[in-house]
């Protein structure tokens, strides 16, 4: 049944209530209770649902500015749930306020399941599934009248804000969840933009990249603009265009739609530099998960053993998506027609039917075992609980446990959290490691080989590389056997570098983490620069072509650093935020 959206009431202080409007009456469904506050943006109340869409009114007819929307709902529309309605703002045309950097024409406000009001966290992943955007937050925290009335915006450029109850609500208490400030006289134009031409607003340059979330064909020049980079060397469009076809049949959307067409687009680029390139376009998480797929997809190319074959997919859909990874892998074979490239394509649809058969195409297909787990360990430690999900997840691989009972009966000896944790830097000089180390709550020891290089005569001098890596090693071990907290601060920029030093660590049975510190080569070679010990430009160089970044399958648990120095990622934890909106689930958010 289709629904009419309740009229917002005014807050007390809002100066653009007209005579007409509703105002709240007081203010106590919102007084003590955790509000969000998001900018109200100027343009036409739309609603979506799996068989329609309308604007406010619900016998709404043609009008050219509805189109765009209709285009959008035609993508989205199998990804909302039967009896659950997507209301939001259709900003195509040009009303009293002009936009011109958009990142979309349609911004998602709230999301209903019935007569239910989802809450806003639940709305923010559902409409990431969706792969379309909500409105800019400007303010989260307890009600606070004082905070609202000072809040500061353009009102040359913002119609006002809207503030609602981070909790959900039905719909018979929406006047007391909800409220809106609207800047004085608003409507500034003699003509209603209805009855004038369309004038489309301004889309901004993240907009080809939700146009791609959104179900979209890819534009690869316009995503290469997007992401800020030289499309000197491009895949082939046919290539681009079959990763979205691929991904289309698997029904990904959103964020995991986007990172399966970017990792087609960008399969030549060098993987280590792409997280830290992409990172400001895109923000860390998925920056990374770009990157991992750029690396892996060749992965799926080679033949593997198939005994071991299901244990392998498994520790890889802890750390990727393997129904995004293997159209990745199948797409970028697409304008190969040499004999190997028609091997590799038979070694991935025999990869993808074992995924298949072992149900592990599912964008969450770890998400059962990680909750059942997650919900034993509820009131434990986190280095604890991501310890026992690490122990679960090979085991789950190895075939010795299939259900959260038995990872739950499994990770006892862990459960008293009596084991060692060990933090293994990785990044090449100037990247931050020391500062980031130096900033880890409890740590008892810290193993830096740059302090040992200095007391064997100087830091620079690599003379002495053999016996400062043994005596390193030697004091790793001892730190570990005493327990707590240890820190190893040394560049660990290849695999080969962090095993010896996993070696130690599996004999002292530690939690292992990776800190990995996301810095671009230029801003290494600014820092370089700046730093007390600087290392020849030489040395740096040859450190960024050595860099072989982790995959988080190599250890516990991964932190990601941005350059500001704070953990922006988390791979390997009990706690996936990325995951969230694809689990299996999703219809409890109601």
């Amino acid at each position: 049944m289709w629904t009419r959206y309740p009229r917002t009431p005014h807050l007390p202080w809002s100066p653009g209530a007209a005579t007409d409007d509703v105002r709240a009456g007081d203010l106590t469904g919102l007084t003590g209770r955790e509000v969000v506050v998001t900018e109200k943006l100027d343009g036409e109340n739309t609603t979506l649902y799996p068989d329609g869409l309308h604007a406010r009114s619900l016998d709404s007819g043609h009008h050219p500015s509805r189109a765009w929307v209709k285009g959008l709902h035609e993508r989205i529309a199998r990804a909302i749930p039967p009896g659950w309605r997507v209301c939001g703002e259709n900003l195509y045309a040009r009303h009293s306020i002009g936009y011109d950097a958009l990142a979309s024409w349609f911004y998602v406000f709230s999301v209903w399941a019935g007569e239910h009001c989802l809450d806003w966290d639940a709305t923010v992943r559902f409409t990431r599934r969706l792969g379309v955007p909500v409105p800019p937050v400007l303010w989260r925290g307890t009600f606070d009248e004082r905070a609202l009335r000072t809040l500061r915006l353009d009102l040359d450029r913002q119609e006002g804000y809207v503030v609602r109850t981070v909790a959900g609500f039905t719909r018979a208490d929406f006047t007391a969840r909800v409220a809106k400030w609207v800047r004085p006289a608003h409507v500034q134009t003699d003509t209603h933009w209805m009855n004038a031409p369309v004038v489309p607003n301004g889309r901004g340059p993240t907009a080809p990249l939700w146009d791609v979330r959104s179900g979209a064909p890819p534009d690869p020049p316009a995503l290469f603009a997007s992401l800020g980079l030289d499309p000197a060397d491009p895949a082939p469009e046919p290539v681009v265009a079959d990763a979205a076809g691929r991904l289309d049949l698997l029904g990904r959307t959103g964020d995991l739609r986007l990172a399966g067409v970017l990792a087609a687009l960008l399969h030549r680029q060098s993987r280590p530099a792409l997280a830290a390139v992409l990172r400001e376009p895109l923000g860390l998480p998925l920056a990374r998960r770009v990157a991992d797929l750029v690396g892996r997809h060749t992965t799926v190319h080679r033949p593997f053993p198939d005994e071991q074959r299901r244990a392998g997919l498994v520790r890889l859909a802890g750390a990727a998506d393997l129904g995004v990874l293997h159209a990745v892998a199948g797409a970028t074979l697409t304008a190969r027609s040499d004999p190997d490239a028609a091997e590799a394509r038979d070694q991935v649809a025999w990869s993808m039917l074992y995924a298949e058969d072992a149900g592990l195409l599912d964008p969450a297909p770890l998400w059962p075992l990680r909750t059942g787990l997650r919900t034993a360990l509820a009131d434990t430690d986190p280095d604890v609980a991501d310890r026992c999900w690490a122990q679960a997840r090979e085991a789950y691989a190895a075939g010795r446990i299939t259900t959260p009972a038995e990872a739950t009966a499994l990770t006892w000896r862990w459960r008293t959290g009596g084991f060692p944790r060990l933090v293994l830097m990785v990044g090449p000089a100037g990247s931050g490691k020391s500062s980031f180390a130096a900033g880890i709550p409890g740590a008892t020891a810290v193993i830096s080989l740059d302090d040992l290089r200095a007391a064997h005569g100087r830091r620079a001098d690599q003379r002495h590389n053999p016996q400062v890596l043994r005596d390193g090693l030697a004091r790793l071990d001892t730190a570990l056997a005493a327990g707590g907290t240890v820190v190893w601060d040394a560049t660990s920029l290849t695999r080969q570098q962090r095993r010896l030093v996993h070696t130690v660590a599996a004999r002292r049975d530690a939690l292992v983490t990776h800190a990995v510190l996301v810095v671009d080569e230029e801003e290494l070679v600014r820092r370089n620069t700046r730093r007390a010990h600087a290392v020849p430009a030489g040395v740096l160089a040859g450190q960024w072509r050595r860099f072989t970044p982790p995959y988080p399958d190599e250890a516990h648990r991964t932190w990601y650093v941005g350059p500001d120095g704070t953990v922006a990622d988390v791979a390997g934890s009990i706690d996936d935020p990325f995951e969230d909106p694809y689990r299996a689930d999703l219809a409890v958010e109601a």
